[in-house]
């Protein structure tokens, strides 16, 4: 696929070979993503680079959840080829790959602009924690939870709850984070309700997803993220939490400051395709997977 306005760059589906060079674009931006991190978004979606005589100059991914639903992200253009409407290209591409499926992503406010032009409109904020935990609170839980391991027989569980949480059918993501993630599970007279995931990202560890039963004081939710924190003192961890989630606070009176805020957007969405889903469900997402992945 070539541009006629900017003939010298080409555009071509995104292939496992690309994965060195998209690191590198990633480093040049400065984010914090590694190889590994790369690998495992590009095994699970699709996605196009645009490239010149150099090599790759820009990416751009996205995800398909069930019939009907997806996520896009890694739109990424070198800072040296920014203003020639190559992010826009890469964008209109993915569009087109994912059709008339609602589109959830989550933007900066330099992007923002663009997909408001593509019918994206905000629904919401993601604010990203990152830093070293500093002995958390013990979180009690009511009678009759408890936390506990996750087992094998807990797949098909986690699914239905992460599903539920986000919206977004989590069929393929689960069982593939399970397989590189740690997880804790809450336990409400034996029937898991709850659950948090631990796992290498960036640099140094993600938790995440989280999804919790609702509450006030979002007690549930906190227990999980402190099983995590008192485990890794110390060490870098990251949690993306959205705007309604109520945790900014506490993780940020734990050592964990809120170091960025996103906006989440959406496409091809109605409201009644939204209900249930994030403060309306009964079984919340307190933290997302990733910001390209949600």
């Amino acid at each position: 696929m070539s541009d006629s306005n900017t003939s010298s760059i080409t555009y071509r589906p995104f292939t496992q070979d690309d994965i060195a060079a998209a690191h590198a674009l990633t480093v040049e931006l400065k984010w914090p993503h590694r190889a590994d991190d790369w690998r495992f978004v590009a095994q699970l979606g699709v996605g196009f680079v645009a490239e010149d005589a150099n090599g790759v100059i820009g990416t751009a991914l996205c995800w398909k959840y069930g019939a009907d639903r997806a996520s896009l992200g890694m739109v990424i253009v070198s800072p040296e080829q920014q203003g020639r409407g190559i992010g826009r290209k890469l964008m209109n591409l993915v569009l087109e790959e994912l059709g008339g499926r609602i589109t959830f992503l989550h933007a900066t406010p330099a992007g923002q602009p663009l997909y408001e032009k593509l019918g994206f409109r905000a629904v919401g904020t993601l604010d990203q924690h990152q830093g070293a935990a500093f002995q958390p609170p013990l979180v009690s839980l009511p009678p009759g939870e408890r936390l506990r391991p996750l087992g094998s027989s807990d797949t098909a569980r986690l699914v239905e709850l992460a599903s539920q949480a986000s919206g977004l059918d989590r069929g393929d993501v689960l069982p593939a984070l399970l397989n590189t993630a740690d997880g804790i599970a809450l336990d409400r007279d034996g029937e898991l309700v709850g659950f948090a995931l631990f796992r290498r990202f960036g640099k140094g560890f993600a938790i995440g997803p989280v999804v919790a039963p609702a509450s006030e004081d979002s007690s549930r939710a906190k227990a999980l993220i402190s099983h995590w924190l008192a485990l890794n003192e110390g060490v870098f961890v990251r949690i993306d939490t959205p705007g309604e989630s109520g945790l900014t606070e506490w993780l940020t009176q734990l050592g964990i400051p809120r170091v960025d805020t996103v906006v989440k957007m959406v496409r091809h969405a109605t409201p009644a395709d939204l209900a249930g889903v994030g403060k309306n469900s009964p079984c919340l997402q307190y933290g997302i997977i990733n910001q390209a992945i949600c």
